[in-house]
């Protein structure tokens, strides 16, 4: 018999938002371990705000806000309008989030004005440092071999917004044609993101961009070390001894060997040096196109070296990932700090949905 297309409502339901999660979701997993490192930044949340004695309206809990924008980097979703729009409607967000069905979704505006806050104390940072800690207990990191490397990351920002710093008539009547204009980062600067840079990498063209900097750790391919600077030919070697040196750190043992594996482009002297006075061995990959490369060859005949060529390309995963999935290709904030916040929330990202699946595999 064709069943009637009627629509009747109940008064009442007596499921709650966790029976509408299928219990072998992917996010079941991940929101476990995000809570985790969540609630160990609970002392960084209460100075991150007034005490309660000197009263006030409360504020939306940071956790909240947190697992939000790790959503809308999960899902793909591209601004926080779009993000409070399907939260709305979609009990799934909802129940990743902490709100109930009756609940009201934020404003918007609400994240413009908390990015400012977590910057401020470095909150994500903090997160991403304990997402780290969750896989360092469950023995997915090896801590002594490493892989380095550096991306482009497109800035919100146009060619034509990209003058002259000196010239106060920006628009000079002929809306914004630069053809034929000599044009460098010493005397222009985009009027919209004026820390993003003009930079353009092999047969790329040049447009205003930042520089997404890795360390990941060999043995599964987790990032443990990201940060963003402007971009310029000098970045991705300056970050890649920042990031090496404070894994050279943690490890307390200066007899034990620490690895760094890389590309061709930081086969220069200056960085392999840097990388054997902090007790690291450099296995970049030898640069011998019409020079001489500054990778001894001793290092370069070992077995650690070849090994090491190979899981670097592990690293690119990460890129991939961020570029695809989390939409860092081209970043829609403008300023350095917040273009660092939103990748390294990225990778904090990326680490979780590999360590759901590291969860599977290597209980």
């Amino acid at each position: 018999m064709r069943g009637a297309d009627t629509f009747t409502e109940s008064l009442f339901t007596m499921r709650r938002l966790d029976d509408f999660v299928p219990k072998s979701h992917p996010l079941r997993s991940i929101r476990t371990m995000a809570n985790q490192a969540l609630a160990k930044m609970d002392r960084l949340f209460a100075g991150m705000y007034e005490a309660d004695i000197k009263g006030g309206r409360p504020s939306i809990a940071p956790e909240k806000l947190l697992r939000a924008m790790l959503l809308q980097v999960l899902y793909s979703v591209r601004s926080e309008r779009q993000l409070m729009e399907q939260t709305h409607y979609n009990l799934l967000f909802r129940w990743f989030i902490g709100l109930a069905m009756d609940d009201a979704v934020w404003v918007p505006t609400v994240f413009t004005k908390n990015r400012e806050r977590l910057i401020k104390h470095d909150a994500v940072i903090e997160f991403f440092n304990e997402v780290l800690a969750i896989a360092q207990k469950k023995d997915w990191l090896s801590g002594e071999h490493f892989s380095v490397d550096g991306t482009l990351i497109q800035a919100w920002a146009g060619h034509k917004s990209f003058v002259r710093k000196d010239d106060d008539d920006q628009d000079n009547g002929d809306g914004g044609n630069f053809k034929g204009r000599k044009r460098s980062n010493e005397t222009h600067q985009s009027k919209t993101d004026p820390d993003a840079r003009l930079y353009r990498k092999g047969k790329t063209a040049s447009e205003l961009r930042y520089m997404g900097h890795t360390l990941s750790d060999n043995r599964h391919g987790l990032v443990v070390s990201t940060i963003v600077t402007s971009a310029d030919g000098h970045a991705e070697r300056e970050a890649a001894k920042v990031m090496v040196n404070d894994a050279r750190q943690v490890v307390d043992d200066a007899d034990v060997e620490i690895t760094v594996g890389a590309d061709k482009g930081y086969d220069a002297a200056e960085f392999i040096e840097a990388c054997l006075e902090m007790r690291v061995t450099p296995h970049v990959a030898q640069n011998t196109s019409g020079r001489r490369s500054a990778v001894p060859d001793a290092i370069a005949r070992s077995d650690g070296y070849g090994i090491s060529q190979q899981k670097r390309k592990l690293i690119e995963q990460g890129f991939g990932w961020v570029k695809t999935v989390g939409r860092m290709r081209q970043v829609m904030v403008r300023g350095l700090k917040k273009v660092d916040q939103m990748f390294v929330l990225s990778m904090a990202a990326y680490n979780l949905v590999r360590m759901r699946s590291l969860g599977q595999i290597r209980p």
